[in-house]
């Protein structure tokens, strides 16, 4: 089972009846947590709250936004507001005899207020409520399938990238001897230079080891590695696991900085291994962005 992405569409239009129908769309973007913006008519308040039920039991994660509108047939047709219009009409009229200017209400502008026209609207009842979460379940499941395929690409993007992160740790690993011992070299002759010779030379020799020891990157060339295959693992179980991947991905990024850390400063291997953690922060962050719309 791969991840699953949070980014997709579904819409759909349904007839209840020769003269009802509906028509609903999901739509599905990243987010932090599950956050539904709802764009229903006034009366749907019992449904939304069966909806928002039917969705949670399918969706873990994703900005949802659920738009619904009903449609009256042929039947159907508009009605004039008469108290509305004619108010606004007496009260051009008063306005312009109050002022001593002469001037006519505009028709069309009037029959655009908001309230002037009165359509036959569909009347959202229990059949109608029951068709549209039927058809709910079936448009979440369409919505899942394309998340799902998104999914499947963003798995290969991210094993991809572990890849290369994978290669460069194993480069890192067969070099870590080599600078070990030229960052040895390096502090036996800084404090070779410093205490001017007038020391032992075995006593300058192991406070040297024990800098270079304290600067070796074994341990975090094992947890870049114990990262790697747990980021896979959560890969090949799928589900929700967008925010525990996000977290290894975090980890995976101080490790490879405390490598340049530790590695600065050191020529020739040392250099390489610059090169390598490097790489490294690219693939991580390459994969954080993909990271960011597993649900």
């Amino acid at each position: 089972m791969a991840v699953r992405s949070m980014t997709g569409y579904a819409q759909l239009a349904h007839p209840v009846s020769d003269r009802l129908s509906f028509s609903l769309s999901l739509k599905s973007v990243n987010h932090r947590f599950l956050d539904l913006h709802f764009r229903m008519p006034a009366e749907a308040n019992s449904l939304e709250l069966q909806m928002r039920k039917a969705i949670k039991e399918k969706i873990s994660r994703g900005h949802i936004e659920i738009s619904l509108s009903l449609q009256q047939g042929e039947m159907g047709g508009f009605q004039l507001n008469h108290a509305l219009v004619e108010g606004y009409v007496r009260a051009f009229q008063e306005a312009a005899e109050h002022l001593g200017i002469v001037a006519q209400p505009d028709l069309n502008v009037i029959l655009r207020m908001q309230g002037a026209l009165a359509g036959d609207s569909a009347v959202l009842d229990e059949t109608m409520e029951r068709a549209i979460l039927s058809k709910l379940n079936d448009l979440l499941d369409t919505l899942n399938r394309m998340r799902d395929e998104e999914g499947r690409g963003i798995d290969r993007e991210l094993r991809g990238r572990m890849q290369g992160l994978s290669r460069a740790v194993e480069e890192v690993s067969k070099l870590r001897a080599q600078v070990s011992r030229a960052y040895l070299e390096k502090v036996k002759s800084r404090m070779s230079e410093l205490i001017g010779g007038h020391v032992d030379s075995d006593r300058v020799l192991q406070e040297a080891a024990m800098l270079a020891e304290r600067s070796d990157i074994q341990e975090e060339v094992v947890r870049l590695e114990n990262h790697i295959k747990h980021f896979l693992s959560l890969l090949d179980s799928g589900g929700e696991a967008g925010k525990k991947l996000d977290f290894l991905l975090q980890e995976l990024n101080r490790e490879a900085n405390t490598l340049l850390s530790k590695t600065a400063g050191v020529a020739g291997e040392g250099l390489r291994i610059t090169e390598l953690g490097l790489l490294m922060k690219s693939e991580i962050e390459k994969a954080r962005e993909q990271v960011q719309n597993v649900e």
